[in-house]
């Protein structure tokens, strides 16, 4: 189509200019065209390829294509997140909230849906702030390139129809730098949707480090277990009266480790930590298996083994 406008354009001018070849205004007409073509068609890519982010599900695209046709408003979408975490608080209150097991798929399953909920914005966010002006382009300004292009074909309408062609052509350097404006702001919506679910799980790690261990008996629950033979020989509370700055380090079995996240000591007995840094921590007997002593020059305390990378 590109190259049967141009040879008509370039006919036409020889008529009118008396020229063999064609002159610098078709040239230039054709470079802009080409650009044109470049920037849709990289443009339906991006546009596409967006879409299938934001929205996997290929019926749940044709249904909101369907509703957008209608010029109808789509129905509010809950979430894989925010069903997730309704799907785990809801099997916590038939369990019992009290027990380890609930009291657990409680806290994760907020987590689970402040996540859904922060992937809601970035979807709505992306939507308004990129995708709409990347459809605006194809749906508009493009076709309206496409129609002033065939156009040029009608000679009594050539004059008019290549001078608002050229100014919609010229004018593609101004929808870059919109369509770059609309990058950013998609690549912020987006790096704020990660550092949101950042922040979630920083959270969750932490809650999750100060709730009761399940997988181990409790004080009282391991004295009855061993039988009255086993009453007053205080091994099964030596986790809990174990004094921090009585403990010291073996002289083998001490390791490395690389501070993951951020953590705040609970009380006097742990050790706050910061992300990044490097400590030594070993373990002693009778302690919980979820915690290690760890020691930064003088200072000394438990600190949670999820918040630690251990180096060879």
């Amino acid at each position: 189509m590109r190259c049967r406008t141009v040879l008509h354009a370039s006919c036409f001018t020889e008529e009118k200019l008396g020229q063999a070849e064609k002159t610098e205004l078709d040239a230039h007409f054709e470079n802009l065209m080409s650009r044109a073509d470049c920037t849709k068609n990289w443009t339906e890519k991006i546009y596409r390829q967006t879409e299938v982010l934001l929205q996997p599900n290929p019926s749940a695209r044709i249904e909101e294509f369907l509703y957008e046709k209608l010029d109808r408003k789509a129905p509010s979408r809950i979430t894989n997140g925010e069903l997730l975490g309704q799907y785990m608080q809801d099997a916590a209150r038939e369990f019992g909230p009290g027990t380890p097991y609930g009291e657990t798929l409680t806290t994760v399953g907020e987590c689970e849906g402040r996540l859904g909920a922060a992937e809601r914005d970035f979807l709505l966010t992306s939507t308004i702030s990129f995708l709409t002006p990347l459809r605006n382009f194809l749906e508009g300004d493009w076709k309206t390139i496409s129609a002033e292009h065939e156009l040029r074909v009608a000679q009594t309408e050539f004059d008019r129809q290549a001078e608002v062609t050229r100014l919609l052509l010229e004018g593609i350097s101004s929808t870059h730098v919109n369509h770059l404006r609309c990058l950013h702001e998609f690549v912020e919506a987006q790096a704020a949707f990660y550092k949101q679910c950042h922040l979630h799980m920083q959270e969750l790690q932490k809650e999750l480090g100060r709730l009761p261990n399940a997988f181990t008996l409790n004080p009282s629950q391991s004295v009855a277990a061993a039988g009255p033979a086993a009453e007053g020989l205080g091994s099964p509370v030596e986790k809990d009266t174990l004094q921090i700055e009585e403990v010291q380090a073996p002289a083998t079995g001490t390791r490395k480790a690389k501070v993951l996240y951020d953590y705040d000591a609970a009380d006097s007995s742990e050790l706050s930590l910061l992300a990044d840094e490097l400590i030594t921590v070993y373990t002693v007997p009778g302690m919980d298996s979820d915690w290690l002593v760890g020691e930064r020059g003088n200072q000394k305390g438990k600190v949670p083994v999820t918040y630690l990378e251990l180096l060879s």
